[in-house]
């Protein structure tokens, strides 16, 4: 696919600077430029590169002083992060979309199977499946007995969703996924100095424009749902455990764990491998830095770091006073 300057202008609502009909086919970034591609720029300490760089068409903040002339074309708008995001999107709808069901996939007879979807070999649907209009289903995906999906989901290669789980309308799974796999319960029996299965009769409800990361896992509640709400974004190797309730567009980055039976409110947004203890109540928009430890619950509007999280200046001052310890430690005595 081909755009032009005057092209991209107009759809990001931006000033032209240079040749209007500078035409590019790729993204790249702004330091690996190459002709007939778009970058952009955001952070002023990288506008050294617009002097040297080869894309033909560069998206930049109106904010961007240049010191001199660029051969480049510059296309001036408000935020150029946020319009590359927009073209992106706009890049990967335009691409054309896999349809039919593979010879070699199974589909159970009783399944019931929407329009302009594609089901890729080896993939597997069970008794009584529905799968909305336009999903795309990918090769060994399964898809066990009783599931839901909505419209315009998308399945990639080797995920799972477990029976009776229900997904909304345009939800993504990426690779290795694991959806309604059992929660962890077990009960120790001192007669057989072993461990009781707890059965998980439950299941998981993943509501509308969520993406889940490769290899996360999100267990079915003992009973009754375990819950993600609109929105939701986890990153890759994330946890969710049974009877959870993931508040609305809640984003978490990877190794996150969250333990059972604990709510999270909307809009929070949680660093790489925070822990979250079970049965407790994460306020709306909590932002936890990475590592962050959660042993009890949190209010509303907090920003927060460390174990047990406190506020980021207090968290700072005290880690700086720690690397000091040893010298103090040598004073006191």
């Amino acid at each position: 696919m081909e755009f032009t300057a005057k092209q991209i202008a107009q759809f990001v609502q931006g000033v032209i600077e240079g040749d209007e009909n500078a035409s590019v086919t790729t993204f790249t970034k702004i330091e690996e430029g190459v002709p007939g591609a778009i970058s952009f720029l955001a952070n002023p300490k990288y506008t050294h590169y617009l002097y040297e760089t080869k894309s033909s068409v560069v998206l930049v903040d109106k904010s961007i002083e240049l010191d001199k002339p660029v051969e480049t074309t510059l296309i001036r708008v408000d935020n150029a992060r946020d319009c590359v995001a927009k073209l992106l999107q706009l890049y990967e709808s335009m691409k054309p979309k896999k349809q039919g069901v593979d010879k070699m996939a199974f589909i159970s007879e009783s399944a019931k199977i929407g329009d302009n979807v594609y089901i890729g070999a080896f993939a597997y649907i069970g008794d009584n499946v529905v799968v909305g209009d336009g999903c795309q289903i990918y090769p060994n995906a399964t898809i066990c007995d009783n599931v839901k999906l909505g419209n315009n989901c998308i399945l990639y290669p080797n995920t799972t969703v477990y029976h009776d789980c229900r997904l909304g309308n345009e939800v993504i799974l990426h690779a290795g996924s694991v959806v309604g796999a059992d929660g962890f319960g077990f009960a120790p029996n001192a007669e057989t100095n072993s461990y009781d299965k707890i059965p998980q009769i439950g299941n998981v409800i993943i509501e509308d424009n969520v993406e889940i990361g490769a290899n996360t896992c999100i267990d079915r509640s003992t009973m009754g749902s375990t819950f993600v709400r609109k929105g939701v974004k986890l990153d890759n190797l994330v946890q969710i455990a049974h009877n959870t309730d993931i508040g609305e567009n809640t984003v978490m980055s990877a190794q996150v764990g969250i333990a059972g039976s604990t709510k999270v409110g909307q809009w929070c947004m949680f660093g790489g491998q925070v822990g979250i203890a079970g049965h407790i109540t994460i306020g709306n928009k909590v932002f936890l830095g990475a590592q962050s430890g959660v042993p009890g619950s949190l209010k509303d509007n907090q920003t927060l770091i460390g174990t047990p999280p406190t506020d980021q200046r207090s968290f700072f001052k005290s880690q700086a006073i720690i690397r000091r310890l040893p010298e103090i430690y040598k004073q006191l005595n």
